[in-house]
């Protein structure tokens, strides 16, 4: 990142003392010498992550007001005026897009709204998760309703005190029910309309597919796999209830006995780990790395389960692991070149950003000289697409040892995002690592000569 500036230059002002000070003074402390003050230290350093946590929201709303005044003095439209904003807080703490427009959003209610929550934080009595969740379940309320559950639950201190995550939740929901029970239950009402299916990894080539629906549709899903599992167990089946659960879960959504159905999952895998039994671990889009002996499991089809298997030969450059590239004339990304970048990138390539692919962009814009060809192509998720087409924003391929971009922020701050590695590629050695190579193969070499000469002898 280029050009740190802002925060560090008012605390200075402020105070005489940086926050790249502080950090150093945190660095150079050590435990303390008896279990009671290790205690105490840990508690006290706790209440500076959350006094640290409130100062980054009053420095996120005074840049949103910073940022919006200046679009509006150059004449920018109002409805454009928080474009960006978001994402420029998100990079600076190394978060995703979408985490970064919920820290805002929290930031924003806890400056104007909530100013008892944002004391509780400063003082340590309440983490920035508390806070999240106070502002989380009054979200539904007015400014006014809101602020007046904020000085009923967090004006004293020691309110939650013991409490744990559930009791906070009751009793914000409680008093925003008391204030608004109109508009608590339209919440509710309205909630359906968030339902969605999702899909994060697990250990061992596992993963949650997690679906989240009205607890009336829910509840029917899991009676009614529960109830084909105890009939198959009644039946003699020798597997678990969860098992049988999760196989009848995925062979009803596929259509397809033992699940495994006709659709592209793209797995990247090297040539000696499909022919010749290597150990490289392979790539699933949407999981990750997986073992090489799991993905030829996978595509080397039993005789219970025939399918048909399509296999896309790739290549890359020797040395860099990079995708040997493409070209089009087109302006508009051809499939076979959108297949390449989104093999290539796997999850958006906005620094900090892992939300699946949705669009292909040029990092140079077409209108401004970019051409249609990998290295100026990125594929992107929908938010942060549009983002980089804001004012103010830019990017630029850069080189580097796989395709790589530079995304500069209106503020002048440069962060860099290079594409994950292929499987089968291996990071450049380092002198380092080269000399301790060497040495192993001088040692070893000494150890030969040793024991050639007490034969010898």
């Amino acid at each position: 990142m280029d050009g740190e500036q802002g925060p560090e230059a008012a605390s200075r002002a402020a105070v005489g003392v940086t926050i790249a000070d502080m950090i150093r003074a945190l660095a150079d402390m050590r435990p303390a010498a008896d279990s009671a003050g290790m205690i105490d230290q840990l508690r006290e350093l706790e209440d500076w992550k959350s006094a640290a946590c409130a100062l980054q929201a009053r420095v996120a709303v005074a840049f949103d007001i910073s940022q919006r005044s200046d679009r509006a003095r150059s004449g920018v439209r109002a409805e454009e005026l928080g474009a960006g904003i978001a994402a420029q807080l998100a990079l600076a703490r190394r978060e995703s897009p979408a985490r970064g427009s919920r820290l805002l959003g929290l930031a924003k209610a806890l400056v104007t709204e909530m100013p008892h929550t944002l004391a509780g934080l400063e003082t340590g009595q309440l983490n920035e998760w508390r806070a999240t969740l106070l502002v989380r379940e009054t979200a539904c309320l007015s400014a006014a309703d809101r602020s007046a559950v904020d000085e009923e639950m967090a004006s004293d201190a020691g309110r939650f005190s013991g409490a744990g995550d559930r009791a906070v939740i009751a009793a914000v929901r409680a008093a925003a029910y008391r204030r608004d029970p109109r508009s608590v239950a339209d919440r509710a009402s309205h909630a359906a309309a968030e339902r969605h299916v999702s899909l994060r990894p697990a250990p061992d080539t596992m993963c949650y597919v997690s679906a989240f629906l009205p607890v009336s549709e829910g509840v029917a899903v899991h009676a009614a796999l529960t109830k084909h599992a105890d009939t198959s167990r009644s039946d003699g089946d020798p597997r678990s209830r969860g098992q049988l659960m999760a196989d009848a879960l995925v062979e009803r959504t596929t259509g397809t006995a033992g699940g495994i159905s006709g659709i592209e999952i793209q797995l990247v895998m090297t040539d000696r780990t499909l022919l010749q039994g290597d150990s490289e671990p392979a790539r699933l889009p949407g999981y990750g790395v997986v073992p090489g002996g799991w993905a030829r499991e996978i595509v080397v089809p039993d005789q219970d389960r025939p399918m048909n298997i399509w296999l896309r030969r790739l290549y890359t450059a020797p040395g860099t692991g990079d995708l040997v590239a493409m070209e089009s004339k087109a302006r508009l990304f051809p499939p076979g070149l959108r297949r390449f970048v989104q093999v290539r990138d796997q999850t958006c390539h906005t620094p900090y950003c892992d939300a699946p692919i949705r669009q292909l962009d040029h990092v140079l814009p077409w209108h401004s000289g970019g051409t249609t060809t990998q290295s100026n192509g990125a594929g992107l998720c929908e938010a942060c697409n549009h983002t980089k087409e804001a004012p103010g924003w830019s990017a630029h391929p850069r080189p580097g040892p796989r395709h790589t971009i530079r995304l500069t922020t209106p503020t002048g701050h440069s962060y860099q995002s290079t594409a994950p590695p292929l499987p089968g590629h291996l990071p450049p050695e380092t002198a380092a690592s080269r000399h301790r190579r060497e040495l192993r193969h001088q040692s070893k070499a000494l150890k030969r000569g040793k024991t050639r000469a007490a034969a010898a002898a």
